[in-house]
């Protein structure tokens, strides 16, 4: 990353992340079904599948089976600890198509960490993810959602958060997991799952087909938070 040191201007990202919560399925104040929203708008409703901690060794390797078959592209959002060992998931991740982020090197907290120790963090997870991508990573998830405002660090990223939780990492009730997230989810919204659990996985593939079936399209999230 050399001498590129810059300021990640806290409101900029405020405003981009709102715009990510934009709820483009309530219409008039009244929630539409997926085909009602592309009946309306002539454009089908569109959701992120995100996924943290990982990679998982198994997991991975049969979530990235699983996406490839349903052709879907996906965000992953890696833990630097996770990483070694892995480099084949995280060089196929790329190679696929899929976002790659960053969820720090240990999970931790960057709001309770000085600026040196959080931007390690963060500086390990993306030299880990260059070393075998050839492209730093622009965006990162921060554990528990508490970003460090102001953090100062040799590189330019930007924070993403989710609009859609089923706290899967609590349960391995895959039935569960789904009916969160189906309950919810609308247009726009981000969902946030975890590669490391099988259940996970699981839920991940019913809710990709469920929602297919709904109308719905699966990009990275990217699309929706930049476009």
């Amino acid at each position: 990353m050399k001498n590129n040191r810059c300021i990640i201007a806290f409101l900029g990202v405020l405003a981009i992340l709102a715009g990510a919560l934009l709820r483009k399925s309530e219409i008039d104040g009244t929630k539409v079904s997926a085909t009602q929203l592309a009946e309306k708008t002539g454009e089908a409703p569109r959701v992120a599948l995100t996924f943290d901690d990982g990679p998982g060794s198994e997991t991975t390797e049969r979530l990235l089976d699983g996406l490839k078959e349903r052709n879907i592209k996906a965000s992953f959002f890696l833990m630097g600890k996770n990483i070694s060992g892995n480099e084949n998931l995280v060089k196929r991740m790329k190679e696929e198509g899929h976002l790659i982020g960053n969820h720090t090197f240990n999970h931790v907290q960057l709001s309770h960490l000085s600026d040196a120790k959080a931007c390690e963090e963060i500086t390990r997870t993306s030299d880990a993810i260059y070393q075998i991508t050839g492209q730093y990573t622009t965006f990162i998830r921060p554990p528990f959602g508490e970003w460090k405002k102001n953090l100062e660090c040799i590189v330019t990223m930007l924070p993403v958060l989710w609009t859609v939780d089923p706290v899967d990492w609590n349960t391995d009730d895959v039935d569960l997991i789904v009916r969160r997230v189906e309950k919810v989810v609308q247009d726009e919204d981000i969902i946030l799952l975890h590669d490391i659990y099988a259940s996970s996985v699981d839920a991940a593939f019913r809710i990709a087909d469920d929602l297919k079936d709904q109308g719905y399209t699966f990009v990275t999230v990217d699309k929706l938070i930049l476009e």
